[in-house]
């Protein structure tokens, strides 16, 4: 998997990959990071949050006032990251939402280059064509299983769903 470091002179107090029980960051903190592991994703930007109940790594989150996550379903609305950590209800940790990352989609997921749509599975992505699902600033670059088990890896200008695009 990817290993994210803190570039520039902005120093963090919890690793990108790590959730954390107390809050080490302020809440909607945005750094950018580049991926020192052999996947080699490059500089990607992260966003601090507070967790909800079920996340996983790679779970897809909407981003809620700037603090909070929900996992993404079916009909959600607004900014979407992807969980670089299982940060969960009462946690804290990083999710990203610009550069390469992996993210978790449904079996049968192929859509390397195509489109990806929100689901009535909590926290994944598809590429079946959902009226007001579509997810606009993710772009899948593999098709499931890569890199690993449930994920694909996308290529993130900070996502988000309005419920009025579709393709």
């Amino acid at each position: 998997m990817s290993d994210f470091q803190a570039v520039g002179a902005f120093a963090i107090n919890q690793e990108i990959d790590l959730n954390s029980t107390t809050q080490q960051m302020p809440l909607g903190t945005i750094i950018q990071a580049t991926d020192v592991a052999t996947t080699n994703y490059g500089i990607g930007e992260f966003i601090y949050l507070t967790g909800i109940a079920s996340t996983a790594v790679g779970s897809w989150v909407t981003i809620i006032d700037n603090s909070i996550t929900a996992l993404t379903v079916g009909s959600a609305v607004g900014q979407v990251a992807i969980a670089m950590a299982a940060t969960v209800a009462a946690q804290f940790g990083w999710y990203q939402i610009t550069g390469q990352a992996a993210g978790l989609v449904l079996t049968g997921f192929v859509a390397t280059g195509g489109d990806a749509y929100l689901t009535a599975t909590a926290g994944s992505l598809d590429d079946s064509a959902v009226a007001g699902d579509f997810v606009s600033g993710a772009v899948p670059v593999s098709a499931r299983d890569t890199p690993s088990s449930g994920l694909a890896e996308f290529q993130l200008n900070r996502p988000s769903v309005s419920n009025l695009l579709d393709v």
